[in-house]
């Protein structure tokens, strides 16, 4: 038998007496603590897959030690710059023992089924009256103020030029 589960943001296929390592969990080392994450449970004649979870499965395990994991090195290095950077990281991790895995019925006895359902079919039903029509205006026309607006003038005014000089009329002259 195995199962599925969700621990702390990742997934696990576990088993029964199964040892593994998880990200830090909350809980002091020989507590206990449960999943109830299921999302697949397999007991061998039958499968039950979740949507998205199992209903009424649950993983119990013990909390063996808290520890941190092995060493990730983060090396960078730039080529012909002289720059390199060398860093490391520790994961804390949780280690702990799958204890069981159950698989609850999700089924109701018939007789909780029926008692929910009585209340129900026995309450008098509301009558459901037509909503009063509402009377929905139509779009406004643009006004022709709004029209002739003038499009807003730009934050610096224009510089008016200077008008242009009238070219003063020739005199004729008697001299023809």
């Amino acid at each position: 038998m195995y199962a599925i589960v969700d621990i702390a943001g990742q997934q696990f296929k576990v088993e029964k007496d199964q040892k593994l390592f998880v990200h830090r969990l909350e809980g002091e080392e020989g507590k206990k603590v449960s999943f109830d994450h299921v999302l697949l449970i397999d007991s061998g004649s039958k499968i039950s897959v979740g949507d998205p979870l199992v209903k009424g499965a649950e993983v119990s395990a013990k909390i063996l030690s808290h520890v941190k994991a092995d060493k990730v090195l983060v090396f960078k290095k730039k080529r012909r710059k002289g720059y390199q950077k060398l860093n490391g990281h520790r994961q804390y991790m949780t280690q702990i023992q799958i204890e069981s895995i159950s698989e609850v019925a999700a089924t109701k006895p018939k007789a909780e089924t029926q008692k929910a359902e009585t209340p129900m079919a026995e309450a008098p039903k509301a009558e459901v009256k037509p909503a009063a029509e509402k009377k929905v205006a139509a779009p406004k026309a643009a006004t022709p103020k709004a029209a002739a607006a003038k499009p807003p003038k730009d934050l610096k005014p224009e510089a008016k030029k200077p008008a242009a000089k009238k070219a003063a009329p020739k005199k004729e002259t008697d001299q023809e």
